[in-house]
C-alpha cells in the first residue's frame, strides 16, 4: 500500500538529510497523485541523473507520457533521455501541449537539437513556444555570427509581448558588435518602457564603443525624459574608474 500524500511530502522534505532511494521512488509514484507532488517526485528523479533516467524510462513505459516525466527525462540530462525526447517530439504532432513540453525538457541540449525544431519554435505564435525556442536558441548561440543571431530573433524581437522580447534581448547583449547595438538603439525607441529600458540596461552591459556611442544619441534624442535620464546615467557609468 502506498504511503499517504503527506507522508510522502515529509520524505521528500528530509531528503538532504536522508538521500531517496531511486526504487523508493519509481514505487510511490502514481498518476493518481496530486500534480504538486508528482511533480516534485518527479523533480527528485530528474536530479538523480544517471540513476535517475532508467525509473524514469520504466515510468514512462508503464503509464505513458505524463507531462511530469517527460520533465523529469529533461531533468536527468542523459543522451538516451534526449534521443527519446527527439522521438517524442516526432511521433506527438497532433498533441501541441506534449510537443510543448518536450521542446522545454530538451532546452539544456539547444545545440544539438535539430534546427527546424528551433525554427519552428521561434515562429511559432504561442508565447510559450517562442520562450522555449529562446532557450534552445541560447545553448546554440555560441556557434551562431551575430548576424545569424539576429536573425533567428527576428520575430522574437519584434512580439508584441514584452516577455518574449526581453528573453530575445537577454540573448544577444552577449555580443558586443555594431549590428547588435544598432538593433538595441532601436529597441530602446519602443512604447513599451519596459522593453526600453532594459534594452538601455543591455547596452550599458555591453561596455563597448559602440554601445557608448549608442546611449550618447540616446541620452540627447529619446522623448521620454525618463528613458534619456537613464541613458545619461548608464553612459556616466561607462566612465567611472
Amino acid at each position: 500500500m502506498k504511503d499517504n500524500e503527506s507522508d510522502l511530502w515529509e520524505r521528500l522534505g528530509n531528503s538532504r538529510k536522508v538521500p531517496l532511494d531511486p526504487r523508493w521512488l519509481e514505487n510511490v509514484y502514481s498518476p493518481n497523485l496530486a500534480t504538486d507532488l508528482r511533480l516534485a517526485l518527479c523533480e527528485k528523479m530528474g536530479m538523480l541523473a544517471d540513476h535517475g533516467w532508467p525509473i524514469i524510462e520504466h515510468l514512462l513505459q508503464r503509464y505513458g507520457d505524463m507531462p511530469e516525466l517527460v520533465m523529469a527525462a529533461g531533468l536527468c540530462h542523459q543522451i538516451e533521455a534526449r534521443e527519446w525526447l527527439l522521438e517524442l517530439l516526432k511521433r506527438s504532432n497532433d498533441n501541441e501541449k506534449l510537443r510543448l513540453t518536450a521542446v522545454q525538457s530538451l532546452s539544456c541540449w539547444g545545440a544539438e537539437v535539430p534546427e527546424a525544431i528551433v525554427t519552428h519554435c521561434l515562429h511559432h505564435p504561442g508565447q510559450s513556444y517562442r520562450l522555449a525556442g529562446l532557450q534552445l536558441l541560447e545553448f546554440r548561440s555560441h556557434l551562431l555570427t551575430d548576424h545569424q543571431l539576429l536573425d533567428y530573433c527576428n520575430e522574437a524581437l519584434n512580439d508584441f509581448r514584452d516577455s518574449v522580447v526581453i528573453a530575445a534581448v537577454r540573448i544577444i547583449q552577449r555580443r558586443d558588435s555594431k549590428e547588435i547595438c544598432k538593433r538595441l538603439f532601436c529597441l530602446c525607441q519602443e512604447d513599451s518602457d519596459e522593453v526600453a529600458f532594459t534594452a538601455l540596461r543591455a547596452l550599458s552591459c555591453i561596455a563597448s564603443e559602440n554601445s557608448k556611442r549608442y546611449l550618447l544619441k540616446l541620452s540627447k534624442t529619446l522623448k521620454s525624459e525618463s528613458r534619456r535620464s537613464f541613458a545619461q546615467k548608464k553612459l556616466n557609468e561607462q566612465f567611472r574608474t
